[in-house]
């Protein structure tokens, strides 16, 4: 079907009447004549152009600032003018499309209300716009594996043969991101056409903000120094601008809808949000690649960051006047307001973007320095550690920003969440507010303190990380029971059409997947298979060698554990209900699936990931079957104290609903004694007394007639 033809969806009339609400590709024209002198259809076009010349000016001026354009160098392989130019031409185009497509889906899915378990008409015409940028954007990283590769092997395009493009597509890192993340896009260009359904397009705008993260672990953060910041800043860097600049395009093209106000007053909390997250994200990674202050007027690098952070400071203050003047102009009717302010905001951030290519595209200075020229600083993103201590595992921090900024969000909503009960006059206990707080604070420790070193070059160390995320963090989080605070303290949108944070975690606990994931033998099958699948094949080495997959395999951990445990101790809803009884033997199950898997671990002769440990293996350090023999030991010893904690919350538990149980029954009675009428338990108890005596006169039950 056309993107032209119209499209019909039921909505509620004043009168709770259903009626039909036609939506086309062209948003409905504004109810006065007044606003359509202020707001001309042309404005849009002149906006666009206005932003996209004011990105490629940028982008040319960054470029020749930080010696991109420079002539190639005698004596070593040019890739040609062609490659030249086009290259950082299509990564704008990339980038662009790929931001339009992130915030049109995320404006359909969570700014605009619904109806009922569809998008709106304003909704529907982003999902389908969305699709075609998306469309497009998968086309432009597709053109980027051929100019990427032109430029990497200092070969014209020309001269490239298909066979080469496909090689290094597919076996070369930068080539493989481009290629998945071409994927990936033309995966959200054809669901994006699929249907209309709210799940759907949250469904759709998670996998494009995923999408948008490839590329970001192979430019200049991947292969910097200490990449456990700079890798992880840049990813949150480039999803938060993306959600940021893209969602403001999205208002724009429906800025004439009467549900602008309260779609602008949503984003206005989210682009706080977003330049919060684009300013730290932006100075953690621009620090790793300046290596020093210095290196900010010193370096051609550090001038473009600079252009960079006064565009910043600009949107700052920009969305302040949007806080301060547009959302009161656009609460009393006058939507031009929004787009005359906006218009300036979205030049800016074009020239911001086209100032991000030529970062991507010029020499930082670690990398002149040479910083990464030793094997293991360029493997780990850190030296090798010297022998450990207990100051050293203790000290020594290596901060990933993953961990740290999940942690930060999680001590930070939570204790906002107890502290809006306590203002309402509930009370939460104190105990579930500690075990919140200690279990993330300690998975920042864990995964941040000096053991984080160890654990990438001693199995015994890394053995112990693993231990203590998948047994001592999730029990301490379950414990805190978040989902229960979450459904609390959240409060419901003003806007019945609107889905916020506590009506998506509702779908989300009431969801298939959740109670798939929490069957009581999925979520031990997890747990298990992490273990024996693991460090008893070769996935444990494939994933230690790329950051993500460090972080996955990390983050796997973690959720393993909470699933298992959210089954067997949580209080949270949407996990099944099991009698205790079951829950203990569930429970004694997954005792003795890691006590046995640390006796074959023990047991087994060959070394583990011999490709990472022996690539890795410190010189101060023990054989690695030894080594790899205390990781054993530690492996089959530490799972005993966690073991008996759950045994013993699991009992208690047990007693508590017991004795809730019998309080329930004691009252029904006392209830039928004050009426006079006979309780559940009390004809129980004449059943019991009847079949008793029947039993012992077996001729009252054959009946006068077989007596």
């Amino acid at each position: 079907m056309s993107d032209t033809a119209p499209r019909q969806f039921a909505t509620d009339g004043p009168s709770g009447a259903r009626t039909v609400a036609t939506a086309s590709t062209t948003p409905a024209g504004p109810s006065s004549s007044g606003d359509r002198r202020k707001g001309p259809n042309g404005s849009g076009w002149l906006i666009t152009v206005v932003g996209v010349a004011s990105g490629a000016t940028l982008l040319v001026l960054g470029l020749r600032v930080g010696g991109a354009l420079t002539a190639a160098i005698p004596g070593l392989p040019d890739a040609g003018p062609m490659t030249t130019r086009a290259l950082p031409v299509f990564r704008l185009l990339s980038d662009g499309l790929a931001t339009v497509t992130v915030g049109m889906l995320v404006t359909a899915a969570f700014l605009l209300p619904g109806d009922g378990g569809s998008v709106s008409p304003h909704g529907f015409l982003l999902l389908r716009r969305a699709g075609v940028a998306a469309l497009g954007w998968s086309v432009a990283a597709l053109s980027l594996v051929g100019l990427t590769a032109s430029d990497l092997l200092g070969q014209p395009l020309a001269t490239l043969g298909p066979a080469t493009v496909v090689s290094f597509a597919t076996t070369i890192s930068q080539g493989q991101s481009l290629t998945l993340q071409a994927g990936l896009a033309l995966a959200v260009a054809l669901l994006a056409r699929f249907g209309v359904s709210r799940g759907l397009a949250a469904t759709v705008a998670v996998l494009a903000l995923v999408a948008v993260l490839p590329p970001a672990f192979t430019g200049h953060s991947a292969g910097a120094g200490n990449h456990q910041i700079a890798v992880t800043s840049l990813a949150l860097h480039i999803l938060a601008a993306a959600v940021w600049i893209g969602s403001l395009i999205a208002l724009l093209v429906v800025r004439r809808s009467r549900l602008l106000a309260h779609a602008a007053a949503r984003y206005s909390r989210l682009a706080l949000g977003c330049f919060v997250a684009v300013s730290v994200s932006g100075a953690a990674n621009a620090a790793v690649l300046l290596g020093s202050v210095d290196q900010l007027w010193q370096s051609r690098y550090g001038w473009l960051v600079l252009g960079k952070l006064a565009a910043l400071l600009i949107l700052g203050a920009l969305g302040a006047t949007h806080r301060s003047r547009t959302l009161p102009a656009l609460r009393a009717g006058r939507r031009w307001a929004f787009g005359r302010l906006a218009a300036g905001e979205l030049i800016v951030f074009a020239a911001t973007v086209g100032l991000a290519v030529a970062l991507s595209r010029s020499p930082t200075p670690v990398a002149e320095a040479g910083v990464d020229a030793d094997p293991i600083t360029e493997l780990l993103g850190f030296p090798m550690p010297t022998a450990p201590t207990v100051g050293n595992l203790l000290g020594q921090p290596l901060p990933d920003m993953f961990f740290l900024t999940l942690c930060a969000l999680g001590i930070g909503g939570y204790l906002g969440g107890v502290r809006r009960m306590r203002l309402a006059g509930h009370g939460w206990p104190l105990a579930r507010t500690a075990s919140w707080v200690g279990g993330l604070l300690l998975l920042a420790a864990s995964t941040s303190l000096g053991v984080a070193r160890y654990a990438y070059v001693l199995f015994s160390a890394h053995m112990a990380q693993h231990m203590v995320l998948s047994m001592l963090v999730p029990i301490l989080l379950v414990g805190g029971a978040p989902v229960t605070l979450a459904l609390r303290a959240l409060r419901r949108p003003a806007d019945p059409g609107v889905r916020g944070a506590r009506e998506w975690l509702l779908i989300a606990v009431h969801s298939r997947l959740t109670k798939l994931l929490t069957h009581p033998l999925v979520a031990l099958g997890i747990y298990t298979a992490s273990l024996f699948g693991l460090y008893l094949s070769d996935l444990l080495g494939v994933l230690m060698r790329s950051h993500v997959g460090h972080l996955a395999m990390l983050t796997h951990f973690v959720v393993a554990g909470w699933l298992l445990f959210w089954v067997l101790i949580g209080v949270d809803p949407g996990r099944r209900r099991l009698p205790h009884p079951l829950l203990v033997i569930i429970h004694l199950a997954s005792m003795m699936a890691h006590g046995f898997f640390g006796l074959v671990l023990m047991q087994t002769t060959t070394v583990i990931a011999p490709g990472w440990y022996l690539a890795v293996h410190p010189t101060w350090a023990s054989p690695l079957l030894t080594d790899q023999q205390l990781g054993a030991g530690i492996a089959w010893a530490f799972g005993e104290l966690p073991a008996v904690v759950v045994m013993i919350v699991l009992i208690r538990q047990w007693i508590r609903a017991d004795q809730r149980e019998q309080g329930r029954l004691d009252r029904a009675a006392d209830r039928a004694d004050a009426s006079g009428a006979e309780d559940d338990l009390a004809r129980y108890n004449a059943f019991l007394a009847v079949a008793g005596r029947t039993d012992s006169d077996p001729g009252r039950a054959a009946g006068p007639d077989q007596s």
